[in-house]
């Protein structure tokens, strides 16, 4: 029902049979998709991207809250172009054609957590080892997947997150005018003050707006509500060993921020490399949410080195 890069065949490479685990995967993720009714934008369903057999890596990408697997469409298909399959699951509450919807709001954390897992469920059946690949909150439930079920993850790389407890996960630096409209709001949140960085924020937007035709609409604002409420959910201080679990997360890691993000600070990109037992930290310079995006090829090529290790 959404979208597909591979044929749903069971014939594979002169004539040899599919593997159970990889058509078992196709299946599941099939009935993923169908979940994605009338409701869903066209372009906020579930997506994956296959080669038609099992891969020797997949990868499970989670987007950030309120937002939709197109968030994560340029970065998955350039993984899939290096030869990667790409399963990114559309989180519950999320991708809906009304963007007013406060139906976010209303969504247990766990019903997000459990929708990962079915995304990595159907991952380890497209290729013989998974990263998951997080963004934002993407990032904090892919470090629960990593915790939760250890031997079903490879890799992880996290983007613009921070740990259980971390610091400061607000946007308290954003003013009301600014998370009132949609365009200032991404570009203070996801951009540096810089000319150079609100350039390219600019730059991120025109590209946008160039799709003339089913272009999403602005998220609104008790979503955005929404996302500092989840942030601040996650962010609680436990009472005692705030960042004990991190040590538990012994996977290689990939941490990419930047050092002016004012949703998730760059301490918590620090603690998360200080306390992840086999971790490494690009900081990109004059850089706030979407790091990663502003510095796309360096990042690309840096995931790709730490792909191969």
């Amino acid at each position: 029902m959404r979208r597909w890069t591979t044929p749903r065949s069971s014939v594979w490479s002169a004539g040899t049979r599919v593997p159970p685990e990889f058509d078992a995967a196709l299946r599941a993720y099939a009935a993923l998709a169908e979940r994605d009714d009338d409701t869903i934008h066209h372009r906020g369903g579930s997506m994956l991207l296959a080669h038609g057999r099992p891969t020797a890596r997949a990868v499970l990408f989670l987007h950030g809250l309120t937002a939709s697997p197109m968030q994560c469409n340029a970065l998955a298909r350039r993984l899939h172009a290096n030869g990667d399959s790409v399963i990114v699951p559309r989180l519950p509450g999320h991708g809906a054609r009304d963007r007013l919807t406060t139906q976010l709001r209303d969504v247990p954390a766990q019903h997000l957590i459990d929708a990962a897992y079915e995304g990595l469920a159907i991952a380890r059946g497209l290729g013989a080892s998974v990263v998951v690949a997080g963004f934002s909150l993407g990032g904090m439930i892919a470090q629960q997947l990593a915790l939760e079920h250890p031997q079903l993850v490879g890799r992880l790389i996290l983007l613009g997150t921070g740990p259980r407890g971390g610091e400061g996960m607000t946007f308290t630096e954003l003013s009301p005018e600014e998370q009132a409209d949609p365009v200032a709001f991404l570009l203070a949140a996801f951009f540096s003050p810089s000319e150079a960085s609100q350039s390219a924020g600019r730059e991120y937007v025109k590209r946008l707006e160039s799709r003339k035709t089913d272009r999403d609409l602005p998220v609104s604002r008790d979503a955005a509500v929404a996302q500092v409420a989840a942030l601040r959910e996650w962010g609680t201080i436990p009472a005692t060993g705030r960042y004990a679990t991190l040590t538990s997360i012994t996977h290689p890691t990939l941490i990419v921020h930047g050092n002016k993000d004012i949703v998730v600070t760059p301490i918590n990109a620090f603690i998360l490399e200080e306390h992840l037992p086999n971790a490494q930290l690009i900081m990109y310079p004059d850089a706030s949410h979407a790091a990663y995006s502003q510095y796309a090829e360096n990042f690309l090529e840096n995931a790709r080195l730490f792909l191969r290790g």
